[in-house]
């Protein structure tokens, strides 16, 4: 039988740049973050293209969002963890227009002192024709 190795885990540590312009701010994100420690959780691209419910989100930008949102805290919470140790992420958007209509959606499900710092992409499309947005995301747990 081989032996393990103990771990000595760590609470983490979470830094967000606290030089962040008004500009930044406005636009729910931080422009840096460092962590120390704790879990590292890496969540796979999420798309929305029903909500929980079952009822079709194609053509429903903000619906797509947030549905995203709420799945992405399920899984965070099946971790152990919330959407706010998110630290950092990638939206993908089919439409530049869309880019206002996210950051406004963002703020209602991150604190303002907890703003991962992110990237906001437009894409030409994404895997499932219906779908408008993809975001994935890595957080850190203490």
């Amino acid at each position: 039988m081989r032996p393990t190795r103990s771990r000595l885990i760590q609470l983490a540590e979470v830094t967000r740049t606290q030089y962040a312009s008004d500009f930044q701010k406005s636009r729910s994100y931080a422009p840096a973050v460092v962590t120390e420690g704790g879990r590292t959780v890496w969540l796979a691209g999420l798309l929305a293209a029903e909500e929980e419910g079952g009822r079709s989100l194609a053509g429903d930008f903000g619906g797509q969002v947030c549905c995203i949102f709420r799945k992405m805290a399920v899984q965070m919470a099946e971790v152990g963890g919330t959407i706010n140790d998110v630290v950092t992420m990638t939206a993908f958007i089919t439409d530049v227009r869309y880019n206002g209509e996210f950051v406004e959606l963002r703020k209602e499900f991150f604190q303002e002192n907890s703003y991962p710092a992110s990237t906001l992409v437009t894409v030409k499309a994404l895997n499932r024709p219906e779908a408008l947005v993809e975001i994935t995301a890595t957080a850190v747990i203490p």
